[in-house]
């Protein structure tokens, strides 16, 4: 298993040499938020499409 400073270097060294300050730190906080996702599947913390369907319809009210 990668350390964070190994997986922080293996991002900001797939970037294009031209990539700004902010798109690599876009790049990193979204490869962040891909993990958390794949621990919450794996931990079983998911909901259904239907019960995410009906809190979306109470945040429109």
């Amino acid at each position: 298993m990668q350390t964070a400073r190994e997986k922080i270097a293996e991002i900001v060294l797939a970037q294009p040499e031209d990539a700004t300050y902010e798109e690599i730190v876009r790049e990193l906080a979204f490869e962040r938020m891909v993990a958390r996702g794949l621990n919450d599947v794996r931990s079983g913390r998911v909901i259904s499409d239907e019960e995410m369907s009906r809190r979306i319809r109470t945040w429109q009210n």
